[in-house]
């Protein structure tokens, strides 16, 4: 818990890790990366003549000016690291075949996700276009008929239209596939932790009602294949559908489980037991690109979480960032991975203090926590998913401080149970069951949530709505020690309430 006698926050890495991402982003969107490479040369150049020149004699010469070098010679760096890739995409082999129908071969890198009209979507790495070998990141659109069988690390061949890469976020080429693919055959460990989800499946349907059993892999696993159009609208409109997706939180949630049952073999063997444990669940889950952004994610929650010291989670969490987008520079422009990163930046800075002024007023430690945490990710989230969708959930903080207590025990009753599922299939059915009351109200909350009229209202999508939320958001986090705005906001929201349920109640 952060206190006033806590040392200050230490943001030495955070200018070098924004300083990377911002630059990366703009050399992979825009053909600007040797004009920033150059800029920040220059600046980088011009501060070391000024520091070797005054430094002895200005204070603060003195002390910025490794600071800025550093941050220099990152922006340079990142810059040509994304114009040197920003360049290889352009001039692709691939690049010929544009508009053409051929024969293409990859390995998917992520499970098919259904995008309507029995069509499926999937992320995965090109192996060659007719014969000739190739390698880059491609999208794939395909019929859903001959690809459900297709999983992270399993090859496939069939037929495809090439088209331009749909967005500027490195990849080759977008495919449209044709008919049914030729299924190659995964590695061990990837047929492993495809029977682990098919068990997990069918060991929920034998153990829990249709509903249950089809969001319960959604929220232990990230397969959604068997949720139901109604839930998933259902859990977009509550702001729940981060739940349905692997993120930092379960990560935390499993190691979590792991440190404390194994606390007592000593912190060095229960730090090797949760690094095991998240080994294996991110191999299980699928190895994708978004699934290990979550385990890192969720690695510096943890770490903020048993530290309790923010000093230690922000520095983690900007060489997190500066790790990643090094090693997946097409990160910088993937709004999964600024989302993860903003409601990680708000576990660790944010819903600390909060929670400790909740606490100083009186509120149980447990509840003040549980609090602090859906506002401050509601508050910092709510932009970019503004942005994203043009709509914002008005309910979001209620439903998730409703399903909060439900999320722990179904995480790590679920994690249990597939891994059981392999070698004691009953045992697994057992333990399955005892996530059914908190699947039952989880969905409970997700459907009534959703049904209250006004749940979500239409914003500006785009910078227009981000910036929209945004100024609204951090307008009511500035106001919020004025007595009449609390009072102000607690009228509305009463007001709102009971606006909601009489029309939930006495129908339009």
């Amino acid at each position: 818990m952060w206190s006033p006698a806590e040392p200050a926050v230490d943001v030495r890495l955070v200018p070098a890790a924004v300083t990377a991402w911002a630059v990366s982003a703009a050399a992979i969107t825009w053909p600007v990366g040797p004009a920033l490479t150059a800029a920040a040369a220059v600046a980088g150049l011009s501060w070391l003549v000024a520091w070797r020149v005054l430094g002895g004699r200005c204070r603060v010469l003195r002390a910025a000016g490794p600071a800025v070098l550093a941050v220099a010679l990152v922006g340079a760096g990142f810059a040509v690291a994304a114009t040197l890739r920003g360049d290889a995409v352009r001039h692709h082999p691939i690049v010929p075949h544009f508009g053409h129908t051929v024969a293409v071969t990859v390995t998917a890198a992520d499970s098919p996700r259904p995008v309507g009209g029995g069509r499926v979507f999937f992320q995965a790495h090109l192996t060659a276009v007719g014969d000739q070998s190739m390698s880059g990141r491609v999208v794939v659109f395909a019929p859903a008929a001959g690809f459900a069988g297709l999983a992270a690390g399993r090859p496939a061949r069939f037929t495809a239209r090439i088209a331009r890469p749909l967005r500027a976020d490195l990849t080759v080429a977008a495919l449209n596939a044709r008919g049914r693919p030729a299924l190659g055959e995964a590695s061990a460990v990837n047929r492993a932790a495809a029977s682990v989800r098919d068990g997990f499946a069918a060991s929920a349907r034998q153990a829990l009602p249709a509903d249950q059993a089809a969001i319960l892999p959604g929220l232990v696993l990230g397969d959604t294949a068997a949720v139901s159009p109604a839930t998933t609208e259902a859990f977009r409109i509550a702001g729940l559908t981060h739940l349905t997706a692997v993120s930092g939180a379960n990560v935390t949630i499993v190691c979590a489980a792991v440190l404390l049952v194994a606390g007592l073999l000593g912190p060095r063997v229960a730090a090797g037991l949760a690094a095991v444990a998240l080994a294996a669940f991110v191999v299980v889950v699928q190895p994708s690109p978004s699934v290990l952004r979550a385990a890192m994610m969720g690695a510096v929650a943890l770490l903020a979480v048993f530290t309790a010291r923010r000093r230690q989670a922000v520095p983690a969490l900007a060489a997190t960032v500066l790790v990643l987008v090094l090693w997946s520079p097409h990160l910088a422009v993937d709004v999964g991975f600024a989302l993860s990163v903003s409601a990680t930046a708000a576990l660790v800075l944010l819903a600390p203090r909060w929670a400790a002024r909740l606490t100083s007023r009186g509120w149980p430690a447990p509840l003040a926590g549980a609090v602090a945490v859906a506002i401050a990710a509601h508050v910092v989230t709510a932009p970019l998913i503004a942005a994203i969708s043009g709509r914002l959930s008005l309910v979001s903080v209620a439903a998730n401080l409703l399903v909060a207590v439900t999320i722990p025990p179904i995480t790590v009753l679920g994690t249990a149970a597939a891994a059981l599922c392999p070698v004691w299939p009953g045992a697994a059915e057992l333990i399955i069951r005892f996530t059914g009351p908190e699947l039952w109200w989880l969905l409970t909350v997700a459907h009534r949530a959703a049904a209250l009229p006004g749940a979500a209202v239409a914003v500006p999508a785009g910078w227009a709505g981000a910036a929209t939320v945004g100024g609204v958001a951090l307008g009511g986090s500035l106001l919020w020690r004025r007595r009449w705005f609390r009072w102000s906001a607690a009228a509305a929201v009463l007001c709102a309430v009971a606006w909601s349920v009489s029309g939930l109640v006495g129908g339009p």
